[in-house]
């Protein structure tokens, strides 16, 4: 006996100090690694980055800006199904165990011995809250040091927050794969929704994703996605979070997943850049990429989406008139499996909606063509007639008399349907071609300087550069207008008679003498002030500005925003300067809205991450205004307004009565079929570089700009008419159905005159020529011609007597002949 209980004392010794040395061991653990473990406190206040998410005016989705793309739901807000499913998978005693599951642990050691010959990676038993210890606060080395760290730091954790606290900093910080991070993320990415519309088989997919995304792709992996899922899901049944019967429905479901579904987004690429930027210079990139910004824009989708296909369709149709100047995309020389050598051609950047077609069959009035769908259709003699070789903007090759000509077997071409049919039933299609051309299309709301709707160029994929915005461009007879408010401030009447005959500038030694011309050569001779606009007269415009004195000019267009620091020279008053289409079209937005300045915006409102206010572009006071006040059939308040006023009512109005006079008698004639109030002017540059047309109606300004990035002629006759009235043309018809051909509002102060347009005098019952015009009171003109000598009106006969003309032509400086 005496020996058992020696044996026994000795074993109990044993123990006694293998238990003194284990709680030394583990004391020493806790002093060695928990030294230095990091500090913690922040995740109490967790912001992780989360996505920036820009909207159109209607909450349409436009862009998204984000270094991790992470949308952070509270916890409260995540569906039980998605908590219960990422359980299941990742941590099924999550509610129950202090931060370490050591069965788990267990399994794990006893794993990574059994595979520590076969040199498998290390597996772990992690719980959610050890894996929020190491997302948030350590590495992803995989060692034993690193496992002690994250459990010790679980232990803490647990005690410093609740259950609910952790899962939800793991649930919106995990990643799932395909650039998303947090589920609420992953939900839209992969399946196009809020998470409270997210089924239990798409839960369950979502939980299968964190262990490695890449292995359980919905696409690439399919299969291992559907068995990694269906784990998931058994998981689930086993826990008591499903029925048995869900699950075996659930796992027999097919893996459908939804990504960045097109009808979501509102295509504003270049708005959305400008966006980008506006919001870079105001806050930074961290506020931008990690802020979480709620940005409503003031972006129509109806209107952007009528520009982009109007100012394509006008490059395309420029392109056109000057022949073809590209090779195709590529030749299959062996038609045999034509269908899948053509999948594997790309399509060209910037083609967007056009296809790829390999050309099967040619002849001399049909080419068959076929696409990598299988669907067969044709190629007309009058859709590839325009491809004469390009030799320059001014000569192109011999006429096209033949399909053959110009399509030949295995070209592969861009296409595009003309929504025409043979009578067999054959769908019709264009033959397309990138054009070189480029443009850029605004559309404002002139009351408040919104930006409506933008295009920067035939294609942001092709380049970034936005000619609505950033192109310094010369406006040409577009400038114009300018130049005639300010006579109109200056006394000049629309009926005041201003000389159309030559003008030469001497500018000084050793630099020749300046002589504009009119874009017909001619001279008119004393010509009514609105016919300058009207008919686009440079030498009219030119005397103008003469008396009118250059720096009286640079005045009005600095306050108009066209431009600052114009230079001191007369051939500015033609558009020799550089502005861009956007400050064209903000001072143009002051002409129609009675002359308030105008302050162009993209932004409507910023909300930060916590849905405070912190920008919006209209501050106008309004004490009777708020979401909270009950409707009780009260009046509306009034809200004041503090736009400045940079022109008079009734000049404004002038102006917008003689650009009226452009559409309905002068160089924007095509548009008077459209049927509603219009107003604006085209502008060319010499050579026809750059071509324009600004036009508005009361409450919609349109701005169009079209050249080259690199200037170069564009050919003979390509003006502004010809050019950018269509494409203006194309959005007005567009956008203007459905709504009232509201007139041009008329200040006070203002009298309705008849005129004979021809020399400015009050319309006599046998004129020919009448039209009505817009005077201020008091300066109604009267049966005699009057011209303005440069301080006064004087009338003029032009049968000799009291002929003032002389005098006037010669008043100034500047070397007048």
């Amino acid at each position: 006996m005496k020996w058992i209980f020696r044996s026994f004392s000795a074993l109990f010794s044993l123990a006694i100090i293998g238990l003194i040395a284990g709680v030394a061991v583990f004391v020493w653990i806790l002093y060695y690694f928990g030294a230095d473990l990091p500090k913690f406190d922040q995740l109490g206040n967790y912001k992780p980055p989360i996505i920036t998410r820009v909207h159109a005016y209607d909450g349409k989705l436009m862009a998204e800006f984000a270094t991790e793309k992470r949308i952070f739901i509270p916890i409260n807000e995540i569906p039980d199904v998605i908590k219960e499913a990422f359980i299941s998978a990742e941590d099924k005693n999550f509610y129950t165990h202090t931060g370490v599951d050591f069965m788990g642990v267990l399994r794990a050691i006893h794993t990574n011995i059994r595979n520590k010959s076969s040199g498998k990676r290390l597996v772990g038993a992690s719980t959610i809250t050890q894996q929020v210890a190491k997302n948030f606060l350590l590495t992803n080395e995989v060692s034993y040091e690193r496992k002690i760290k994250e459990a010790l730091l679980a232990f803490r954790l647990e005690k410093a927050f609740t259950k609910d606290q952790i899962l939800e900093l793991y649930l919106n910080e995990i990643y799932l794969g395909m650039g998303t991070y947090g589920v609420a993320a992953a939900g839209i990415n992969y399946f196009n929704k809020s998470l409270e519309d997210i089924t239990l088989e798409e839960a369950a997919y979502l939980a299968a994703l964190p262990k490695a995304p890449n292995n359980y792709h919905p696409v690439r992996k399919y299969d291992a996605a559907v068995i990694r899922r269906n784990w998931v899901l058994s998981r689930m049944a086993e826990n008591k979070y499903i029925i048995f019967d869900d699950y075996k429905k659930a796992k027999q479901l097919p893996l459908i997943t939804t990504q960045s579904a097109d009808g979501s987004y509102t295509n504003a690429s270049y708005f959305a850049e400008e966006v980008r930027r506006q919001i870079i210079n105001k806050y930074g990139d961290k506020s931008l990429y990690e802020g979480g910004l709620a940005v409503q824009t003031s972006l129509d989708p109806t209107l952007q989406k009528i520009a982009i296909k109007s100012l394509r369709s006008g490059l395309v149709a420029y392109d056109r008139r000057h022949g073809k100047h590209r090779d195709h995309i590529a030749k299959i020389d062996i038609l045999e499996d034509w269908q899948e050598k053509l999948k594997e051609i790309a399509q060209p950047v910037g083609a967007e909606d056009w296809r790829l077609a390999v050309v099967l069959k040619t002849g001399d009035k049909i080419a068959n063509i076929g696409f990598s769908s299988g669907k067969k259709a044709v190629i007309t003699y009058n859709k590839v007639k325009w491809a004469r070789k390009r030799i320059s903007n001014f000569a192109m090759g011999t006429e096209i008399t033949s399909v053959s000509q110009v399509l030949k077997k295995g070209d592969v071409i861009l296409t595009e349907p003309s929504g025409e049919k043979l009578e067999s039933g054959v769908d019709v299609y264009h033959y397309r071609q990138m054009p070189e051309v480029q443009g850029g299309l605004i559309a404002m709301d002139p009351h408040t300087g919104r930006v409506l709707a933008m295009v920067g160029g035939f294609s942001y994929e092709i380049s970034e550069f936005n000619r609505a915005t950033q192109a310094l461009r010369q406006p040409g007879s577009a400038f114009k207008p300018f130049v005639y408010l300010k006579a109109l401030e200056k006394g000049y009447t629309p009926a005041t008679l201003v000389l159309d005959a030559p003008f030469v500038l001497d500018q000084g030694h050793g630099l020749g003498k300046w002589r504009p011309s009119n874009y017909t050569k001619e001279f008119y001779g004393p010509t009514p002030l609105r016919i300058g606009i009207e008919k686009s007269r440079n030498l009219m415009t030119v005397r103008l500005a003469n008396q009118l004195g250059v720096d009286e000019i640079s005045e009005i267009v600095s306050r108009l925003g066209v431009m600052d620091n114009m230079p001191q020279v007369l051939s500015m008053a033609l558009g020799a300067g550089e502005t861009t289409l956007l400050g064209m079209v903000t001072a143009y937005s002051s002409i129609v809205n009675g002359g308030k300045k105008v302050l162009p915006t993209f932004i409507d409102r910023i909300q930060d991450r916590d849905g405070t206010t912190i920008f919006k572009h209209d501050n106008r006071a309004c004490e009777a205004c708020g979401s909270l006040i009950e409707w009780e059939k009260q009046q509306v308040p009034e809200i004041s307004d503090d736009r400045e006023q940079v022109l008079s009512e009734q000049n404004a109005y002038q102006m917008v009565s003689i650009m009226e006079g452009v559409v309905k008698r002068g160089t924007g004639v095509k548009l008077n079929s459209l049927g509603y109030p219009l107003a604006g002017k085209t502008g060319t540059t010499n050579e026809e570089k750059d071509t324009w047309f600004v036009g508005y109606t009361p409450d919609l300004v349109v701005g169009v700009y079209v050249g080259f990035d690199n200037p170069r002629p564009m050919g003979k006759k390509e003006t502004g008419s010809k050019v950018a009235v269509p494409i203006f043309k194309s959005f007005m018809e567009e956008a203007l159905v459905d709504k009232s051909a509201i007139p041009f509002r008329i200040p006070s102060g203002i009298r309705l005159v008849k005129i004979d347009r021809t020399d400015g005098t009050r319309a006599e019952p046998e004129d020919e020529h009448v039209i009505i015009d817009a005077f201020i009171a008091g300066t109604e003109p009267s049966n005699t011609p009057v011209i303005f000598d440069g301080e006064k009106l004087v009338p003029i006969d032009f049968q000799g007597q009291n002929n003032s003309i002389g005098s006037s032509i010669t008043t100034g400086t500047g070397g007048l002949y």
